[in-house]
Parts: structure tokens; C-alpha cells; sequence
């Protein structure tokens, strides 16, 4: 049976996964409180491994999605980008939401599901993003999302070879919704699984060339890119779990007021 096209990368995170039960970092003493509690605070007790990850990573990168990603930035136009950004952003709309319709978000699955629709058919197959002109704009959403909503805990930072930053709950996140998304299962033959790979392929290179900037100066700047890396990626996150959360919106009716959002 051929494998769906993003799974590839779900197999290389079980194989880390397994791998990073053997690098654990060793709790700093009890007597010791200042460092017990960086230590917790940075909740990355398999630091060693993840070191190494972000080392092959980051080789890969430098040799690679780097130079792929500046070559795309310089030779594409910035209109041509973003055009394929939204298509891109428009096919993974079903996932968006399924996980808003999971997450128990009815404010926000209305503007997934509204921007599917107009931006599919309207937006001429998500090239224009006319929904968020329309009062749909876009918010983030996925399947690591949905598990925090649902209580479940994060679990230790990890540094996943080809998906970089993450954690148990995002990696099981990451899983479902690949399961969930349609493109996943449907069609068969050689040509849907080159639209698959090509699909994951630029959304990569779009995606590092979107952050060109801001690594080459972690990577110029930062004493230590691992561990800023490692701090922006969780502030992030958090901030994406909290707006989702406090997101409280309800299905009435436009001209009626909405709950203020903090």
C-alpha cells in the first residue's frame, strides 16, 4: 500500500520520539531552587537529543530550505507568493473546521467553513482571499490546538527532525489532522501523490521563506538560537491556545452586540 504523502513526517517523529526516551537531561538538585525552577520552567528535560535534532536540523536547513527559500523569495514576486499561500491556506480549510467544529468554537467554524466556501468558489480555489474582506478573516487553528482545549497536557518540549519545534500534544495534534484532511485518502496513482509532495514542498519553502528575517538574526544575534528558538516557539503557542480559548463568540446574529473579548 503506498503511504499518503504527509506521512512521512509523522514517521520520522515516531522514530525521534522513541529515540529521545534515551536523552534525558538530569534535574539540577533540590538544594539548588533557582535552577529547579528554570529547569521546569523551560520544560525541556530531553535537552540533550533535542540538541541534536536542532543540530541536523539546522544543517539541513543552512544546506538546503535556506537557499530554497531565498532563491523563492528573490524569483517569485511577492504577489505570485501570496496568491500561493492562500491556496495553500484554502485547501488545509477543512481541517480548520473540523478542529474549530472539535474545539466546541461555533463562531469560528462558521468563518472556516464561510471562507471554504467563498474563497473556493469566489476566490476562484482560494487564489484570492476574499472572505477576509468579506468579516471572515482567518485564525489559527489545529489539532494541538483542539487537545489543549481539551485538557490535555502538553508534555515536554521536543525538537522533531523536519517539524522542528513541538510537543507530545502538538505531534498528536499534527497526526489527527492529517487523518482528518480529505486530500489525505482521496484520489490514488502517482500524480495525486505528486500534487501531495509538491503541496507539502512549497508550503515548506513558503513557510521559511515567511521567517527569513527573523532566524537569520536568532542565528546572528541570540547567545543561544537553541534556546530562543525553543522560548519564542513556546510563547507562541501559548498565545495561539489562549486566543483560541478566550475566543467565546456566539452564533447570533450579526446586528446583535458580540461578548467583548478580553
Amino acid at each position: 500500500m503506498r503511504l499518503p504523502s504527509r506521512t512521512l513526517p509523522l514517521l520520522v517523529a515516531a522514530a525521534a520520539l522513541a529515540a529521545m526516551v534515551a536523552g534525558c537531561a538530569t534535574p539540577p538538585p533540590a538544594n539548588d531552587p533557582d535552577a529547579l525552577a528554570d529547569f521546569n520552567q523551560t520544560n525541556d528535560p530531553l535537552e540533550p537529543t533535542n540538541r541534536v535534532f536542532y543540530a541536523v536540523n539546522d544543517g539541513l536547513d543552512t544546506v538546503i530550505l535556506r537557499p530554497l527559500a531565498v532563491a523563492y523569495k528573490y524569483a517569485v514576486p511577492e504577489v505570485v507568493r501570496t496568491h500561493t499561500r492562500n491556496v495553500l491556506d484554502n485547501l488545509w480549510g477543512p481541517v480548520a473546521l473540523f478542529d474549530d467544529m472539535l474545539q466546541a468554537r461555533p463562531r469560528r467554524a462558521g468563518d472556516s467553513l464561510m471562507r471554504l466556501l467563498v474563497n473556493t468558489t469566489v476566490g476562484i480555489g482560494g487564489v484570492f482571499d476574499v472572505a477576509t474582506g468579506w468579516g471572515w478573516p482567518a485564525h489559527d487553528t489545529d489539532g494541538g490546538i483542539t487537545l489543549a482545549l481539551w485538557g490535555l497536557p502538553n508534555g515536554p518540549y521536543l525538537f522533531l527532525p523536519v517539524l522542528g519545534p513541538s510537543s507530545p500534544r502538538d505531534a498528536t495534534g499534527f497526526g489527527a489532522d492529517i487523518a482528518m484532511d480529505p486530500l489525505t485518502w482521496i484520489g490514488k496513482g502517482d500524480a495525486v501523490v505528486a500534487l501531495g509532495w509538491a503541496r507539502y514542498s512549497i508550503g515548506a519553502v513558503d513557510a521559511r521563506a515567511g521567517v527569513l528575517d527573523t532566524l537569520d538574526k536568532v542565528k546572528a544575534q541570540a547567545l543561544d538560537p537553541y534556546a530562543t528558538i525553543r522560548s519564542l516557539y513556546q510563547q507562541h503557542r501559548q498565545s495561539q491556545i489562549d486566543d483560541a480559548r478566550s475566543d467565546d463568540r456566539t452564533t447570533v446574529p450579526a446586528w446583535f452586540a458580540q461578548p467583548r473579548r478580553p
